[in-house]
């Protein structure tokens, strides 16, 4: 199973905390363990019919909460069911089981909340483009479908927390792997990036020595790479982990360097959007994704998921 494009932009952002801080936090975490508008979501991993094989190493999980910031428990007896709203195929974040039942890493942690706040859970599917009309006219209650937490919608719906976030990294072929990547050991070099991307943005603000190329879409982006065409291809960082980690890859590719997670350039994280005004709900399902990371379950869903992490 695996994730479509970058904000499906809609299945490519289906705009990341400034700089170093939210950097170390996130690194901080690792032990612990959709977007502009209803068109446009992170991008995640290719298509399904990809396999993705288990890694033999140990897998980091990153985290998103602060121990030391313990949410208070709210009042939860003014709710007695949440009926979730997701997307109908965005695997390995929401697509039909074997079942015909919803299921995927939204699906699961979905249900983990339910459990936590001791209420009975729905899960419908939609297309990702109509989840927040049906939200905002009653259809449902919360949203959970990768949906980044834009300006744009935070004018029609509330956010969460977020619960994850899409990090922007570097690959290189095996041989030239790099473990650190900074403006200046890039000078020079090819990088690849898709054009009008906010990856393409970012490289160009900050990354003003290297040679940039452009590409119209994801595949053009990962065949340069691979026909040596450029030296590094930056984009986003769940999307390449399935890449990496698949058969399309040919086993040709790793990650150089370490996550990139500015807000300005990748977004705000991905929450669980509620209606406006509906702070019961929202503050009760912040309690739950604090709790549900807290128990280890948070990580247990993330191993089960995401074979090679993009942190």
């Amino acid at each position: 199973m695996a994730p479509s494009q970058q904000a499906k932009s809609s299945k490519s952002a289906r705009g990341l905390l400034t700089g170093l801080a939210v950097t170390a936090c996130l690194l901080a975490g690792l032990s612990s363990a959709r977007a502009q508008a209803p068109a446009k979501r992170p991008a995640a991993a290719p298509q399904a019919t990809t396999p993705v094989a288990p890694q033999a190493a140990p897998q980091a999980v990153p985290g998103f909460w602060d121990p030391r910031r313990r949410p208070e428990r709210p009042d939860l007896s003014r709710l007695t069911v949440i009926r979730f709203l997701t997307e109908t195929d965005y695997p390995p974040f929401n697509f039909t089981g074997a079942d015909g039942n919803p299921a995927g890493f939204n699906v699961d942690l979905a249900r983990s909340l339910c459990e936590e706040i001791k209420v009975s859970c729905t899960v419908q599917m939609r297309r990702f483009e109509t989840l927040v009309d049906a939200l905002t006219s009653n259809r449902g209650d919360a949203i959970i479908a990768s949906m980044a937490a834009s300006p744009q919608l935070r004018a029609r719906v509330d956010f969460t927390d977020p619960y994850y976030r899409v990090p922007a990294r570097f690959v290189s072929r095996k041989d030239a792997v790099m473990p650190e990547i900074r403006p200046e050991y890039l000078e020079g070099k090819k990088v690849g990036v898709i054009a009008g991307s906010a990856h393409e943005a970012y490289l160009k603000a900050m990354f003003t020595d290297a040679e940039l190329h452009s590409y119209p879409n994801d595949d053009a982006l990962r065949a340069g790479l691979r026909k040596g065409e450029v030296d590094f291809i930056f984009g986003d960082a769940i999307s390449l982990a399935f890449w990496i980690n698949g058969t399309d890859s040919g086993d040709c590719c790793a990650f150089s360097g370490g996550p990139f997670v500015e807000s300005r350039f990748f977004g705000e994280g991905i929450g669980i959007a509620v209606r406006k005004g509906n702070d019961v709900l929202r503050q009760a399902l912040n309690w739950a994704l604090f709790r549900v990371w807290e128990k280890g379950r948070y990580t247990d869903l993330w191993l089960k998921y995401f074979s090679v992490s993009p942190f």
